[in-house]
């Protein structure tokens, strides 16, 4: 008997990701899912910090895709190699800044090189012709092919049947006649592909899975960059811009203050790194200043501070700031008026 041929298969946690998985390994394919970490995800993160998404179930669901299929899931880092692909896509960005078509391609570059090194045959992804706006047409199909050196080893299973074959069904190791032709942004057709495999509680389909995708998201990215000058980023910078209220009145300084408790608490990991600040007199937020802040920006900072405290309404709050060299000063301030804030100081 000759060994089984071997696919890896992108595992994005999504339903098209885990449908075309199945529909290869259905065919005898051993399969097994690679997932690429951008830092980017949404899933494990809010979910995880904020108190009023406690009930939420906190689960990678491109472990639960692997989990379901029985296959085994590498979990591939490319924080420090994806920024290039975010602050210098090709392709340019989608509606948002999400380069999605870089993206695409970078990964099923990976995928690959991952394919060359340890012998499997072909690469399964869950694409499905018209069903996104900028990375998945028919026009771009091609593209992701080509550019990212896959070529015909590139295979989509859910709409294999609106495309030229490829190596893997012209050579016989899948049957294209037990692949499908999926098409557009309905996700009806996937899901009913779905009960028929007994799937049931995936994620969402359509709910995407990236925050470059959300337009506040991205517009506080955006900020970043144009406040220091300078298209660059770090994980902590994307991670706090998940988080938190924030708040830009001086272009040299930005606030980041906690909604509730459970972010005050992810917030409290930055206290050494950043100038912050909270009220003591009253119950309130802890917040942090990026970037340099004079005593008036202090003064300013304290007043916004007490206006999102419980002490909204008092006369007087009494807010501690600490810098990160040690020092700590005390403000008895006057909370700032809601209607007194601007609505263009919110990112």
């Amino acid at each position: 008997m000759t060994e089984p041929r071997k696919a890896v298969a992108l595992i994005s946690g999504g339903l098209d990701s885990l449908l075309a998985a199945k529909v290869i390994q259905d065919q005898g394919i051993h399969v097994e899912g690679i997932n690429f970490y951008t830092g980017f995800c949404v899933e494990g993160h809010t979910h995880a910090i904020r108190q009023k998404d406690r009930a939420r179930p906190k689960r990678n669901n491109a472990l639960w895709v692997a989990e379901q299929l029985g296959v085994k899931l590498h979990i591939v880092d490319i924080i420090d190699e994806y920024k290039d692909v975010v602050i210098n896509p090709k392709h340019g960005y989608g509606a948002n800044l999400n380069p999605c078509l870089d993206c695409k391609i970078f990964m099923v570059q990976k995928a690959r090189e991952w394919i060359d090194k340890r012998g499997f045959d072909f690469i399964v992804t869950g694409e499905v012709v018209g069903q996104r706006p900028k990375s998945q047409r028919k026009a771009t199909m091609p593209v992701v092919a080509h550019e990212s050196g896959a070529d015909d080893l590139l295979l989509r299973p859910l709409c294999a049947q609106n495309l030229p074959e490829t190596r893997p069904e012209r050579e016989g190791w899948v049957d294209r006649n037990r692949l499908f032709a999926f098409e557009g942004r309905s996700r009806k057709p996937q899901m009913a592909l779905a009960r028929q495999f007994g799937f049931e509680d995936y994620a969402q389909p359509a709910g995407g899975c990236c925050f470059l995708t959300d337009r506040q998201y991205s517009h506080k990215l955006a900020d970043l960059w144009q406040a220091r000058g300078d298209r660059r980023y770090e994980l902590d910078d994307i991670m706090l811009l998940k988080v938190g209220r924030h708040l830009r009145p001086r272009p040299h300084f930005k606030m980041i203050i906690g909604r509730e408790d459970g972010e005050n608490r992810f917030l409290e990991g930055y206290r050494q790194q950043f100038t912050h600040l909270f009220t003591t007199s009253h119950n309130g937020p802890l917040v942090l200043i990026d970037g340099e802040a004079g005593d008036e920006d202090l003064d300013l900072a304290a007043q916004i501070t007490a206006r999102f405290s419980q002490g909204r309404d008092a006369g007087c709050v009494d807010v501690e700031i600490h810098r990160p060299d040690g020092a700590t000063l005390t403000r008895k301030v006057k909370p700032m008026p809601g209607d007194r804030i601007p609505k263009d100081w919110y990112l």
